[in-house]
């Protein structure tokens, strides 16, 4: 027994020797490809880069109405993509902790019971001229280690390391997109409000105009011409009207499907309300690696295929093995327990693969494209990610100037509507041009409140880019 113990220690003393001296022979560490990202990421022109970063900055300091903030934390709780990514983390941790336990030993434990007899009509049987039976009971333990020579299984652990930061990362995405999601779906109801708004007070006024046309007309200044034209301008806004309450229940049952909840009305307050403290600090383009999720996650996925890769090396070479198997074996219960009936094996060895046809060089030569594409997808994320910022920041830094000039034409037109209306009623003008003045300050209107919109969906559009919303 003695001697068994010092056989198993030398071989296990030895594994761990040409371990340690090879094992940096077959694995490589990851390095961040440098080639990823540079500082012309972002179209900021003469914007400078600050080492502040909005992204750093909560949700909760972002949109700061109370019932805006309600909705995205009840959407946090109960959406069903946050809920699915939620347990594809806890799967990905349950094969992480796999991969950790691969170092260790294999251990079965279990008692046996073998009948057996032989055919009399063989040369066994034969010799022995009559029949035997044999009933052996055992209680036997089996034990199985590979020694990790060549880094494979370190490397299959990082790999999953990767995997379950990977899943973290896709958590971090999905909850970055449905905090937008609500933001945005939230202030595209404001405007629908503000735009109802609009609306029903211009059929109020066209219905009046409408009364003074037909006056008009009794009186001989204008023609049913100018009468039916009138009367199509309120048809029209009252249509764009039920148009608009559409639209507000179509998104009020978006956000109820993104809150995990069946349809119902929102709770809201006003547009005019609202306001979302976004500056351009953009920080340095390097900072997307840290904090978009989706920038995070496709590097994940380069390092898991990197480690694949190097699991896949590691096959060409030699496996060390150690099994061993031992415990009581008897004919008899009543001697089982004895002494003598101890048994034990340990067998070691290496094994190099030489003909498995071609399955260990094919599984190499896929990981390697496998990294090359994951490199690929590393490379597009992140410029989708410069393109994304460089977006945002072109629309929400121009808004102000539009909504500015918007406002002017506004009024504009809405003089001309005054002017127009005065002549006709003095039979000094075309009624045509009271109609195309109507229109046009009416739809003046609508892209004010359109605006004040894209201003605000440009800001969450800038902070989701840069990576923000997660945290």
């Amino acid at each position: 027994m003695k001697s068994l113990l010092n056989i198993i220690k030398g071989i296990t003393f030895s594994a761990v020797i040409l371990g340690s001296i090879t094992s940096c022979m077959a694995r490589k560490e990851y390095e961040r490809p440098k080639s990823v990202v540079d500082e012309k990421l972002f179209r900021t022109d003469m914007l400078p880069s600050d080492s502040a970063n909005i992204a750093n900055i909560s949700w909760k300091e972002i949109f700061t109405d109370p019932i805006l903030q309600g909705h995205i934390s009840k959407a946090l709780d109960n959406n069903l993509d946050i809920r699915i990514a939620l347990q594809s983390i806890i799967s990905a941790e349950a094969f992480l902790k796999q991969s950790k336990a691969a170092y260790a030993p294999t251990l079965t434990v279990g008692p046996g019971y073998t009948f057996q007899t032989q055919s009399l009509n063989t040369q066994t049987g034969r010799l022995f001229g009559d029949r035997r039976y044999i009933n052996q009971l055992d209680i036997t333990a089996s034990i199985g280690w590979e020694a990790d020579i060549w880094g494979k299984m370190k490397a299959q652990e990082k790999a999953q390391v990767a995997t379950y930061l990977g899943t973290v990362a896709a958590h971090k995405a999905v909850k970055s997109d449905l905090i937008s999601s609500i933001a945005s779906s939230y202030y595209q109801l404001l405007t629908y409000d503000a735009q109802k708004k609009i609306i029903t007070e211009t059929i109020a006024v066209r219905e009046k105009n409408l009364e003074t046309t037909k006056a008009l007309k009794a009186a001989g200044t204008l023609t049913e011409v100018a009468v039916q034209q009138s009367e199509a301008l309120v048809f029209n806004a009252k249509s764009l009207l039920i148009d608009t309450d559409t639209q507000i229940q179509l998104l009020e049952n978006t956000m109820s499907l993104l809150m995990g909840e069946p349809s119902h009305a929102i709770e809201r307050s006003t547009l005019e309300t609202q306001n979302v403290p976004i500056d351009l600090r953009l920080g340095y383009p390097a900072q997307l690696l840290a904090n978009r999720p989706d920038v995070m996650r496709a590097e994940y996925n380069l390092m898991n295929a990197f480690e694949l890769t190097n699991s896949a090396k590691a096959q060409f070479y030699p496996t060390l093995k150690i099994t061993g198997n031992g415990g009581i074996q008897s004919l008899d219960i009543d001697h089982l327990f004895s002494v003598n009936s101890l048994f034990a094996s340990v067998v070691g060895g290496l094994a190099q693969p030489i003909l498995n046809k071609r399955t260990i060089r094919t599984n190499y030569e896929v990981s390697l494209a496998n990294q090359e594409t994951a490199y690929l997808n590393f490379r597009k994320t992140v410029l989708t990610a410069g393109k994304e910022v460089s977006d945002a920041i072109r629309v929400f830094s121009v808004q102000d100037s539009y909504i500015d000039l918007k406002e002017k034409e506004l009024k504009a037109y809405k003089n001309s509507v005054e002017y127009s209306q005065e002549l006709v009623n003095y039979g000094m003008a075309n009624y045509l041009e009271v109609l195309n003045a109507s229109v046009n300050s009416l739809n003046a209107e609508l892209n004010i409140s359109n605006a004040e919109y894209n201003k605000m969906k440009a800001a969450v559009e800038l902070y989701q880019a840069l990576g923000g919303g997660w945290k």
